[in-house]
Parts: C-alpha cells; sequence; structure tokens
C-alpha cells in the first residue's frame, strides 16, 4: 500500500558507525521479565481492537504508541508485536513509511527477547521481514531515515534470512545505488537476479520494473528494455502493471530510437497516473519524457495539472525528481519561447496562492529539487544525488519532437467531474470509492462490472455499489488463509464467535468445493440520501480495519 511523508521530525539513528548490532531496545532501560508467549492481557487486547477502529492519522498512532507500550511494561509480549504490527501498517497507509523503523526495531528486539513468539502464528516472521524492507527502503525515500539505522535494521535482515536472500541482495543494491557506488550496485544486481522469487522482496510484477529504472540509471538501456520484456509480454502482472513498466521504459525507449513506442506508452501509462495518489514517483519519468522528446507544451500542461501533487509527495525523493523533472520542462519551455506563460500554484500552508511565470515556477522548483538532494548528500556523505539533479538539468532533446498518436483520453486539459467538496453529500459513484483509496495510497483493481478489488495484508477486500441506484456501498472481505474441508464445525464456530463478539464484518464459511474452505465477511451501508467524500473516507478506513483484523484473526488459528 503506497502514500507521502508527513512534516515530522525523523528517526534518529539507532547505529553505530557502521557497527552491526542486532535492533534491541534502547540501553538502560529496565525490560520486564519475559512472560510466557501465550500470556495476554484482555484489556490490551480489547483496546488494541478498539484502536484499529480509529480514523487513519494521529489518533491511531498515539493509541497503538501507547497499547505497545503498556504491553512491554506488562509483559505482554503478543500484544507488543500486534501494536506494533498495526503501528507500522498505519503509517504506511498513512504515507509516513519514514516513521516505520523505531517501531519496526522494537518488534525484532521482542521477538528476540520471547523465542517462539514468531512461530506462534503463521505468517508473522515473514511479515515482520516485510516490515524489515520497509523501513530499508524508507532510508532511500527519505534523509529523515539514518543511514546507520537502516544498514543496521538490513544486517540484521541479513542475519534473519540469509546474506544471499533475494530481499537481502535487492536492498543492498538500492541502497548502493542511491549512494552512488555503482560497482557495488551492480555486484549486488546479479546476486539479486540469480536468486529465486523472494515473498518478502515485494510483489514480483513490479521487480522488473524496479530493476529496468537502476538498469536505466548505468546508461543500460538495452537491458533495461530487456527486463521490462515479461511484464509487457503478459508473463508477469500485478495491479500497477503494465503501466509502471511502461513509465521505466519511456527514456530507454527514447534513447534506443524506438520513439513511437515511447509515445504511445507515455500516453497510456500517463491516462493513468494522472490521478492515482500512489503513482506520484512516475510522474518524473513522463515530464522528462515531455521535455526530451520535443513536447515542452505538454510538459507544462502536466506540470501545471501535478503542481499541487508536490505539496503532499510519496516521499522526498520522489518529491526531488519531480521537482528536478518539472525544472528541466521549464527550463526547456523557455528556451522555446514559452517563459512567460503563467502556471498556476495553489496556496499550501504559508505560501499564498499564485501564478509564476515559466521561468520563476523553473527556478523555484529546481532550488527544492538542490535543497532536498543537498539533504541526501549530507546524510550520505556523499554528492550522487546533486549529481543526479545537474545531470537531468543538461539534458536536451534527443531529435525532432516525437509524433504522439491521437489519444483524447490522455489529454490534460480535461480534468473529468468535478469532485464533490470534503464535506458536501453526493450519489455513490465508483469515482468517489477510487478516489478514497487513491487519497489513502492504496493499490487496487477495478474489474469490467466495476468491482474495486484490492489486498491489504492477509485481507483481500471488494467494494462495489448495490441498489438499483447503486446507493449501497458494499464490502466482501475474503481472508488469504483457507482451511480444509474436514475443519468445517470449527469454521462454524469461528464465524459464530466472531459474529457474537464483533459488529463487522459478518462472517460467514464458503465451501469451494474443493477440499478448501473459505472464511469470508461482508460489510453493507445504505447512502442513499448521498454520502461526502470525508465520511466515504472514515467507512473505507473502518472497512479496511476490520477486514484486516478478521483476516489476521483467520490467520491466526491453529
Amino acid at each position: 500500500m503506497r502514500g507521502g511523508p508527513g512534516g515530522r521530525t525523523g528517526d534518529r539513528d539507532a547505529g553505530r558507525g557502521g557497527q552491526h548490532e542486532p535492533p534491541s531496545d534502547r540501553g538502560g532501560q529496565h525490560q520486564p521479565p519475559a512472560a510466557p508467549v501465550g500470556r495476554r492481557d484482555p484489556d490490551l487486547v480489547a483496546a488494541l481492537a478498539d484502536a484499529r477502529d480509529l480514523p487513519d492519522g494521529e489518533p491511531r498512532f498515539a493509541e497503538l504508541e501507547r497499547i505497545a507500550a503498556r504491553a512491554d511494561a506488562v509483559g505482554d509480549a503478543r500484544s507488543a508485536l500486534d501494536a506494533r504490527f498495526a503501528l507500522v501498517e498505519a503509517y504506511l497507509s498513512h504515507g509516513e513509511r519514514w516513521r516505520v523503523a523505531e517501531p519496526v526495531r522494537r518488534c525484532l528486539a521482542t521477538a528476540d527477547r520471547h523465542p517462539g513468539l514468531l512461530d506462534a502464528r503463521p505468517g508473522d516472521a515473514e511479515r515482520l521481514r516485510r516490515h524489515q524492507r520497509y523501513a530499508v527502503e524508507a532510508a532511500v525515500g527519505t534523509p529523515r531515515v539514518g543511514l546507520d539505522q537502516a544498514r543496521a535494521l538490513l544486517d540484521d535482515l541479513a542475519d534473519r534470512a540469509g546474506g544471499e536472500a533475494g530481499v537481502v541482495a535487492q536492498l543492498r543494491c538500492r541502497l548502493a545505488d542511491h549512494l552512488g557506488d555503482e560497482p557495488a550496485a551492480r555486484r549486488w544486481y546479479d546476486h539479486w537476479s540469480a536468486t529465486d522469487p523472494d515473498p518478502v522482496a515485494g510483489c514480483p510484477g513490479c521487480l522488473p520494473a524496479r530493476r529496468a529504472e537502476l538498469l536505466a540509471g548505468w546508461g543500460d538501456d538495452a537491458a533495461a528494455l530487456a527486463a521490462l520484456r515479461p511484464v509487457l509480454e503478459g508473463v508477469l502482472d500485478c495491479t500497477d502493471q503494465p503501466e509502471r513498466a511502461m513509465a521505466a521504459g519511456l527514456l530507454p525507449w527514447l534513447r534506443t530510437g524506438r520513439a513511437e513506442r515511447a509515445g504511445s506508452a507515455h500516453l497510456r501509462a500517463y491516462r493513468r497516473h494522472r490521478r492515482e495518489r500512489a503513482a506520484f514517483p512516475y510522474l518524473a519519468a513522463h515530464l522528462r519524457f515531455c521535455a526530451l522528446a520535443g513536447h515542452p507544451e505538454r510538459g507544462l500542461a502536466i506540470l501545471a495539472e501535478q503542481l499541487p501533487r508536490l505539496d503532499h509527495p510519496y516521499d522526498d525523493l520522489s518529491a526531488m525528481e519531480f521537482a528536478a523533472a518539472g525544472a528541466l520542462v521549464c527550463l526547456l519551455a523557455a528556451e522555446a519561447g514559452l517563459g512567460g506563460r503563467r502556471v498556476p500554484r495553489p496556496a499550501h500552508g504559508a505560501r499564498p496562492a499564485a501564478e509564476p511565470d515559466v521561468e520563476t515556477l523553473g527556478t523555484d522548483l529546481l532550488a527544492l529539487a538542490t535543497r532536498l538532494a543537498g539533504s541526501f548528500d549530507a546524510r550520505n556523505g556523499t554528492g550522487h544525488q546533486s549529481g543526479r539533479i545537474a545531470s537531468w538539468l543538461a539534458e536536451r532533446p534527443l531529435a525532432t519532437a516525437v509524433p504522439l498518436p491521437d489519444d483524447d483520453a490522455g489529454e490534460t486539459d480535461d480534468p473529468g467531474p468535478a469532485a464533490p467538496a470534503p464535506d458536501e453529500p453526493a450519489p455513490l459513484t465508483l469515482a468517489m470509492i477510487t478516489a478514497t483509496l487513491d487519497r489513502r495510497g492504496d493499490v487496487y483493481a477495478v474489474d469490467d462490472d466495476g468491482v474495486v478489488v484490492g489486498r491489504w495484508d492477509d485481507a483481500v477486500i471488494q467494494f462495489r455499489r448495490l441498489g438499483r441506484r447503486g446507493e449501497i456501498l458494499h464490502a466482501r472481505v475474503v481472508a488469504v488463509r483457507r482451511l480444509p474441508v474436514e475443519r468445517l464445525a470449527e469454521a462454524y464456530e469461528f464465524c459464530n464467535a466472531w459474529n457474537h463478539d464483533r459488529l463487522l464484518p459478518k462472517s460467514y464459511v464458503h465451501d469451494l468445493g474443493e477440499g478448501e474452505l473459505v472464511l469470508a465477511g461482508d460489510i453493507s451501508t445504505d447512502l442513499e440520501h448521498g454520502v461526502a467524500p470525508t465520511q466515504l473516507g472514515v467507512l473505507v478506513d473502518a472497512t479496511v480495519a476490520t477486514g484486516v483484523a478478521y483476516a489476521e484473526a483467520v490467520a491466526a488459528l491453529p
């Protein structure tokens, strides 16, 4: 699930000067004696269930932190682990990935103090390794995560998963590339490419695009396009594809003489990326394509449309790259005689609304990109990110303007139906549902019947509109874990207990007739009189939270 950072103080470094130390609780603090792994505090269990139903944001963060601290104090290791798992996932959902390092570190310390804790429930060990990956990735995305802290977490992951594991090789490759150590990055890339698929390493359908982005950054355009082939040919797929792969291939296609392929890919991919909040990191590729393909006017139109998203970016790295690509577009537009054109920029924080000309906007964007690059380099002790920005600004169009196919759906002057104001009730629409998920930074797909499908941890959730006018929001939750048909009586007992103790979702058992049982649930909300976007956000937040809790309860069955 995907989003952008908040503006709070960053985590302090947890590691020491390059020495590997497995994460542990800070020295000098009294630790409670280890309690039996199965011991649970009923009050904490109830508080954690209530916390999952809180609105997304600081209230939920604060309550989960309080529960985790209380669990530490009373020696309830399971509740401490569950609360910090929920806290990590709340940070990720809210777009504050940079904050996950500390709760991940404490989860690892809890697991080390209580051997067998991760074995008590299927999937917990893999879940914690995945959270370690998120914490290390956060160091690539923002300088607010200490480099020593990320290295300590990565070394610990190598100890737990094996130094040659695919996820470890991938992270060492990406971290070395971020620091500008291309030889080390290439060595780890070769290790990564030789490993078997690893569920902890990320979505298999997205890894080719990640590899292609690295290869293109090293100038290996042919290798980058070869890496994308499994996605573009439909061998691998995910809800982000093929548009993410197309964005990764824009400049390699352009630089290898396949300009028409690049143009058609840009139109198709941007049609999706223009409105998806989680697609913000791909916008720099679209802007650079417009600049280098001889389309400065289109680049300005895209920049004007997407500029408000720069105030709420996915992370600092994507903000830096967007600003640098936007500065390049402004520079080339000015060289083409468009420097006096005005670009509206909405107010944000202390910055008033304005309409700077292209040259002024370009200067402002360059200053932002340079400042962010400098922050990365100050933390990293290198000049690599500043050098990347300088190299982007030195690029010039590769040839005459690349012809773009006719595609009205891709034009930026058609913003689509106006969205209702946040507190203005309106009839429920598919666009309102997807806009809510976009604001959350979630990944989802929409089928031909208008059903929205996504996966949150161990829960697959579908959103659809029911009723004569589509006025009912119906959500169906399916637990990923299935039970053998021989456990039918136990499954019924679980669902009956859930329906007795919890309001939502309504739980039931579905026999597939193939020897397996699916445990599912549903939630329906009648919105006959309309729903405001803010209210819909609360409903979706609650549905995802309760759906994940339901799937976790299924996963915890013996």
